[in-house]
């Protein structure tokens, strides 16, 4: 499918480069600024694909935070970043605004070392009031004029951490401005009290119909009484939209007010900015997608999406393949659920991203969202098992890392059987490093107790979930990466799998290479290189980083000329216990040439993952080097041979 997405015609936009430019229009021009910035948004989104329903539903807001705050004296914090697209666009980026995602291109979120307006890099959820709050309590030590400025939807307000920022941000006074963007709907509809809350009070006719009329009486009494009236107006708009909550935690609440209409925006923004008093919290209700008919309709579904049709609003479709390691976990644990009562999954806000929302259609009463709130989520599971259920907490390695802690101490230290399936496992393509899981192997198989696995392909994931559904011994984990599998047939009866056992799936004589996850693949094919140059190769997928399976690779080392680990992974991980297992062993004491291929000590940018791996050195090409180098102690024209 080829789509026309012609550039939407911009007269004004095209005077703005900087904020300051847009600072010189009048406010009526902004109206027409607001639809045009909307159509460019959604004109590059279609070339790029990204995220879309997020910026779209806040072009008025991005604008006139824009016109009103000094930025970037003024700092501006977006949470979460992927709503950020217009930002970019105002802020001396429209001219690489459509390289979004792509290799050398813009980030999808905002990030520090792109420019001086992204004073905070945001991609993981609720940081945004921490980062302001630290940004004004600076300026405020250092005399500098300036102010701190969170941008957060009501989805992020789901997570702890906003509450102990909020907590906190006395500290701040007046510099501290918070803008909670209600737009009811996160990537899953928002869970929780407050969000429930919060979205009925404003979208109740009768309050704000009863409040209107309360100020047109009002303004008609004497002063006394229309003073009386307007703080009785201010306890009741308290009481009643949840201002009390904020106001207790120290903000001067502001709001409701329609994030759409820039009428509303400026002033309210301009009273804001003036106020002697603070910090400030400002309630914006804005709609996820607005402006554009397809994301209105579909607002979930154009949350991210691929390139797509501005007219028609139909996206570009992969060609059919294998099924996504996501889908069949989702299949795989659904099927353990139908024999197993006991079995229960929990999601930290991802159900369509770790594919839990099949299995809520099918279980729902044992199927739990948590919000925003991956610590909950881990600590939730831990008492689910104490007392005997089997509960599978679904969450991406990036995301894991937020509730380390209560995997170590709730979990771990207990040795309690939760089952963590740990999606996006590896480099993820076009999220780039803050969505990349290169440190779930390090930072698991360092635990005690904790059994760790890695899925080859598709059929091995099958046999994690039933292995995991059934091991009651502790805590264990499987990780798989984002995208397609490789097309082999899944097996209609699950393996329970040996723990801590491989499996050797080429033998040969010289060459070891022992294998974690996926890279498998790129192992075999270097094996055949490998095999053509006379070298036999034995590959080995080890399924477990932890435990190992020593006995394989105590025999692999030491009837192999040449042993290499590869994992996609960061250092730290199965190369590292590897290694020390050969070290405490004394495996590398006859000569034994050992070498282990990791993920690089680097955040890596977005890319296509094919180029992310290459890049890092974990395809065929790199495998089929490491060895010869090994052997050849590093002769010049290798890497020229290898690729012949």
């Amino acid at each position: 499918m080829s789509f026309m997405n012609d550039r939407p015609s911009t007269p004004l936009l095209d005077q703005i480069v900087w904020p300051a430019d847009l600072r010189t229009l009048k406010p009526e021009q902004l109206h027409q600024l607001a639809d045009e910035l909307r159509q460019e948004v959604i004109s590059a989104v279609g070339v790029t694909g990204g995220h879309l329903g997020s910026g779209l539903g806040v072009v008025e807001l991005t604008t006139a935070i824009h016109y009103v705050f000094d930025t970037p004296n003024d700092k501006l914090v977006w949470d979460v970043g992927h709503q950020c697209y217009p930002h970019k666009i105002l802020t001396g980026r429209r001219d690489r605004i459509r390289t979004l995602r792509q290799g050398g291109g813009l980030s999808g979120f905002t990030k520090r070392a792109e420019s001086e307006y992204d004073p905070f890099g945001a991609a993981h959820s609720s940081t945004s009031i921490s980062a302001a709050l630290g940004f004004a309590v600076a300026s405020k030590l250092s005399g500098k004029a300036g102010k701190g400025i969170a941008v957060i939807g009501d989805g992020a307000m789901s997570a702890g951490m906003a509450y102990e920022a909020m907590n906190n941000a006395r500290e701040a006074g007046n510099r501290l401005i918070v803008i909670l963007n209600d737009n009811d709907m996160s990537i899953a509809p928002p869970v929780g009290g407050l969000s429930a809350y919060l979205a009925r009070l404003v979208s109740s006719r009768e309050f704000l119909g009863l409040r209107d009329l309360a100020k047109r009486l009002a303004r008609r009494l004497p002063r006394p009484l229309h003073n009386a009236a307007r703080k009785t107006d201010e306890f009741a708009r308290g009481m009643a939209m949840g201002g009390t909550l904020f106001e207790e935690l120290g903000f001067y609440y502001v709001g409701p007010i329609d994030g759409h209409n820039l009428d509303q925006l400026i002033p309210v923004l301009e009273n804001v900015r003036d106020a002697a008093e603070g910090p400030c919290l400002v309630h914006v209700v804005t709609q996820k997608g607005k402006g554009y008919a397809p994301a209105e309709a579909a607002a979930d579904k154009y949350h991210g999406v691929q390139k797509f049709d501005v007219i028609t609003g139909a996206q570009a479709k992969a060609p059919p393949g294998p099924p996504s390691y996501t889908a069949v976990f989702a299949k795989a644990l659904i099927a353990e659920a139908q024999r197993d009562e006991t079995i229960c999954a929990i999601t930290a806000a991802m159900p369509s991203g770790t594919g839990l929302d099949k299995f809520a259609e099918s279980f729902p009463a044992r199927s739990f969202d948590v919000g925003i709130a991956e610590q909950h989520a881990v600590t939730f599971a831990a008492g689910l098992a104490a007392q005997g259920m089997r509960p599978f907490c679904a969450i991406y390695s990036t995301f894991l890392q937020r509730a380390y802690d209560q995997v170590v101490h709730d979990v771990a230290i207990q040795n309690l059987p939760v089952r963590f399936a740990i999606d996006r496992a590896g480099l993820v393509g076009a999220d780039g490093s803050t969505h990349a899981g290169s440190f779930d192997i390090t930072y698991l198989a360092t635990l005690p107790n904790m059994v760790v696995m890695a899925a080859a392909d598709e059929a091995e994931l099958v046999h994690m979930v039933h292995t995991c559904a059934v091991y009651d011994d502790g805590p264990i984990a499987v990780r798989y990466p984002r995208g397609n599998g490789i097309g082999i047939p899944l097996p209609e009866t699950p393996e329970r799998l040996e723990i801590g056992k491989g499996r050797i799936v080429r033998e040969g004589r010289q060459v070891a290479i022992l294998s974690l996850g996926t890279r498998l693949e790129e192992a075999l094919k270097a094996a055949e290189v490998l095999e053509a140059k006379g070298l036999s190769t034995t590959v080995a997928d080890l399924r477990f980083a932890k435990p190992l399976d020593e006995a394989m690779i105590r025999r692999l080392l030491t009837t192999h000329e040449v042993a290499v680990t590869i994992e996609e992974g960061a250092i730290g991980g199965l190369g590292a216990h590897v290694l020390t297992l050969a070290s405490d062993l004394g495996l590398i004491d006859n000569g034994l040439k050992l070498r282990t291929m990791r993920l690089p000590d680097v955040f890596q940018d977005q890319d296509k993952p094919e180029l992310q791996y290459a890049d890092a050195r974990l395809d065929a090409v790199a495998i089929v080097e490491t060895v010869l180098t090994a052997l050849r102690h590093n002769s010049p024209g290798i890497g020229t041979e290898a690729r012949a």
